[in-house]
């Protein structure tokens, strides 16, 4: 007899179903594992031996032998220790094993059987609701499977209590959602003193995705900036809470099962390598730009970042998705974030401080900022040279204006592209629009369309460049309440595109 239960292979946010077959057989005694475990797999049989024998299970005299199909799946994670013991306690008929095989099982056993939390219990209940099967986790997880309407999920504590279970005489009840967690925001932009066109220009980038670069000198508040832009984004909607959830659950990032509307708000540090920006390591994990998904990728000190990494966000700021490529696996993330870079002018910072001039001007800066190529450069929607700030201007009152008022244009401005894109799933932000979809709602009035034209010849924008000013216009509009681009709105989008001393 072969008993049968499931679990599955984490591919991306992807989870595959694996089949979990069970055969005890007369031979010379023996506990294999086939069907390309890895090291923690294969290790799972002394724990589900220990486990068994701490429920007072004796394993027969015989040869059993466990198989992970499809069998040229690498098999990777402990997660499988709860689906190895469960099939194996069918195949000994201590549970039914029609209902051993209605189930889609992932935890990680202790010695003494309890069962431990392990990451993907989210993308596991997408895959357990497609599948109809019911869902059995470690209780820790399943606040997190839960939140999957579809799919029916059990927490057990233990493996004696999952027996229980299965054998009629402690049934667990289905498992709840967790709690939706909500960020309070402490820092607000009224605090920021001047520095009113870098608020505009947060205020456009947050309103359609757009990325942004701030130069400016040490200590203009170029990352004070940058620290607001959560209080002034909406929260995520609940179809891009599922999506950025899945993400940071194969990471083991969910709080006690919690699924967080707050945007994504990730910010590595400029020594972080390849595989941590935009993913790899073992098992091709995904990296910074993918957690920064529906959120924010706020990378200071931009210049700094090695260059073979800077040159691999080209791709993902384009597509919205990384395919991480390795010896092993092939597997393909989203990563449709809003960039915002901080640089200085030059490797001392003060290229533009004329009361502490830079002696090795304009060489320094020049090839500071030159580390930044050309093509990743021009991804950049809007580009604010952010100026120092006067001593006289901090003792200045706060603004009028703080981050609620910029957050309700925001919320207004993205509520229209809402319905504007509703017929279109692929797109959801102005920064996405191209093609006939960029056209249709980004086309200009005759003046605007001369000024861009006019712009574009004198100032050699390259085609990428004139559409990126086609969709900051069209964010602008949206958050002046306009149906139509017209000549200011193109105006303003120019002048966050190309330097002021261009425009002179």
């Amino acid at each position: 007899m072969v008993a049968r239960a499931h679990t599955v292979a984490f591919q991306g946010v992807e989870a595959r179903p694996v089949e979990v077959q069970c055969a005890v057989t007369p031979g010379l005694p023996a506990f294999s594992i086939v069907g390309l475990p890895d090291k923690a797999v294969s290790e799972a049989r002394d724990r589900v031996r220990s486990a068994l024998s701490g429920m007072a299970i004796a394993l027969p005299s015989k040869r059993i032998t466990i198989n992970l199909s499809p069998a040229d799946l690498p098999k990777e994670g402990s997660h499988f220790d709860l689906p190895i013991a469960l099939a194996l306690l069918a195949a000994l008929e201590i549970v039914p094993a029609d209902a051993a095989e209605a189930t889609l099982a992932l935890g990680e056993l202790s010695l003494d059987g309890s069962l431990v939390p392990v990451v993907g219990a989210l993308p596991a209940a997408m895959t357990a609701a497609s599948e109809d099967w019911l869902l059995l986790c470690p209780e820790a997880s399943s606040a997190e499977a839960a939140w999957v309407d579809a799919a029916k999920v059990i927490g057990a504590p233990s493996l004696a209590a999952v027996v229980r279970h299965f054998t009629g005489q402690a049934p667990i009840d289905a498992a709840r959602p967790g709690e939706v967690s909500a960020t309070a925001f402490d820092r607000d932009l009224r605090e920021v003193k001047g520095q009113e066109r870098a608020k505009r220009a947060l205020e456009i980038a947050a309103a359609g995705r757009h990325h942004m670069i701030m130069i400016g000198t040490p200590g203009s508040g170029k990352s004070m900036l940058a620290a607001r832009i959560p209080g002034i984004l909406p929260p995520l909607t609940p179809v891009e809470a599922l999506e950025t959830s899945m993400i940071h659950s194969l990471c083991g990032l969910l709080d006690q099962g919690g699924i967080s509307r707050t945007r994504p708000f990730r910010e590595p540090h400029h020594t972080a390598s390849m595989a941590a920006i935009v993913g790899g390591g073992k098992g091709a994990k995904p990296g910074e730009i993918s957690l920064a998904h529906n959120g924010v990728l706020f990378m200071d000190e931009f210049p700094e970042f090695p260059r073979t990494v800077l040159e691999t966000l080209r791709q993902p700021i384009e597509t919205g998705e990384v395919m991480v490529a390795r010896a092993n696996a092939h597997v393909k993330y989203p990563c449709r974030f809003m960039l915002v870079a901080a640089a200085n002018p030059c490797r001392c910072g003060y290229l533009s401080d004329p009361a502490r001039a830079c002696a090795r001007v304009p060489a320094c800066g020049e090839d500071y900022l030159g580390r930044i190529s050309g093509p990743l450069m021009d991804r950049f929607d809007l580009r604010i040279e952010v100026p120092p700030v006067a001593f006289t201007d901090l003792d200045l009152p706060p603004s009028a204006e703080g981050s609620a008022e910029v957050a309700a244009r925001v919320a207004a401005a993205r509520a229209v592209q809402t319905l504007r894109f509703g017929s279109h799933p692929s797109l959801r932000q102005n920064a996405d629009a191209e093609g006939k979809a960029l056209e249709e709602i980004a086309t200009p009035d005759a003046e605007g369309r001369d000024l861009l034209l006019t712009a574009a010849d004198r100032f050699g924008l390259s085609a990428r460049a004139y559409h990126r000013i086609l969709r900051v216009a069209r964010t602008i509009a949206d958050l002046d309440g306009d149906r139509d681009v017209r000549r200011p709105h193109i105006a303003e989008a120019l002048s966050f595109r190309v330097s002021a001393k261009a425009l002179n």
